[in-house]
Parts: structure tokens; sequence; C-alpha cells
């Protein structure tokens, strides 16, 4: 199937029916799933594989943060691209997403705009996290989060410059024309920050480079 292929997983009928509304508007965008629980979505997606999957925190059996584990966590060999869209905005369940391996975390009464740019973002392996979240959420990171190691390979001058913009929540595109490099160089630049500090996603650089006090 050509575009974005979506997975729900949200308990309520009617929450579903609104997100497929609103990703379904979109020529690119398809939801080729749905779950109500999160025993159902870890199961439809390993099936399925989408490439996003949209994924409630409260949910019976398996709640969210579970779910992500189990489709993106550290442990998983080929994990998915997970996005947690909840009511809820407390910071353990944003910071658990997010550890978890989730891409993006945004919230139910962000409008259809930012969600559809948050299915987007993840798709092309950004991270999106509701603008009302981002600074809490970072200093949370910071406070809470133990300092990583050194990388074993020190990483280049530019690539420090990568990290920064990432973490100021630059899209490549948008980092490419501040550095007057090319998006190749740009998404080269970020799989090797990827690798010299062992992380997995754009989210994940972020929180290093708080933890490492590289942004205000």
């Amino acid at each position: 199937m050509s575009g974005i292929t979506v997975m729900l997983a949200d308990d309520q009928a009617m929450i579903r029916d609104c997100l497929r509304l609103i990703l379904e508007d979109q020529p690119d965008i398809s939801v080729v799933a749905e779950a109500a629980d999160g025993a159902e979505a870890v199961a439809l997606a390993r099936r399925l594989r989408p490439d996003v999957c949209l994924v409630d925190i409260q949910m019976p059996g398996l709640d969210g943060i579970e779910v992500t584990r189990a489709l993106a966590g550290p442990e998983v060999a080929d994990p998915l691209r997970v996005v947690v869209v909840t009511t809820f905005d407390l910071d353990e369940y944003v910071y658990g997403a997010l550890r978890g391996g989730a891409i993006g975390f945004v919230l139910k009464d962000v409008g259809p705009d930012l969600l559809v740019e948050a299915v987007r973002a993840a798709n092309a392996g950004d991270a999106l996290i509701s603008p009302s979240l981002t600074l809490r959420l970072l200093r949370h990171l910071t406070a809470t989060a133990p300092v990583r190691r050194a990388p074993a390979q020190p990483l280049s001058d530019r690539e420090f410059e990568v990290v920064r913009a990432v973490a100021r929540g630059r899209t490549n595109q948008e980092i490419a024309a501040e550095l007057f490099i090319s998006l190749s160089t740009v998404k080269g630049h970020v799989s090797g920050v990827m690798t010299k500090l062992g992380l997995r996603n754009r989210v994940e650089i972020v929180a290093w480079a708080w933890e490492h006090r590289l942004v205000d």
C-alpha cells in the first residue's frame, strides 16, 4: 500500500473514529488497523507492521507504555515507530513513553494539523512532542536521568552542531538550511551521531544533548 500506513490503538471507539477521519482526510495516510486494548495493539502491529502506531496511554490489559516497550523498546530487534496520543500530560507518562522507545508524544487536544504532522514526522524518523510538553519534559530528563558515558568515538564539531539543532527541535530540512549542507549530509550526521552515542532515535539525541548541557 502506498503512502503512510497507521494503526490506531485506543479503547474508545469514538476517539478512534475521530483520529481515522483526521488522518484519512490526508491523501498520503491510510489507517490499516484499529485496536481497542493493548494486547490487540501489540498483536496487530507485529503482524501488519504499520509505518506508524498511534497508541493511547490508558487502555485495558497492557497500557500504552507497555505497548510502546513491546513494539519499540530497547530489546526489540526491529522496532516500530510509536507515537503516544493521550489526554494526560503527567510527567511520568511522557518520560516512561519516550524512555520506552516512543518517537513522539502528543496530546489529543493538539488539533488536526499537529496530529498529522506527528504522523509524518514519525514516518520520516523525526520526533514530535506537543509544544506544551517539551520544556517540562526536557527539564525532567535532565534532572532525573543519569549522565551517559562519553561516546567511544568523539563527535566532530559538525556533529555537535547537528546535535544542538536537533535538540532545538529543528527538522532535517531546517538543519540543512542553517548549516548550508545537503539534506543527505544531515541524515548522515544524524545517523553517525546515533551510532557513536548508542542512541536509537532523535528523541534520545535531544535527551543526550540536555543531559550534557549542550542547549539552554
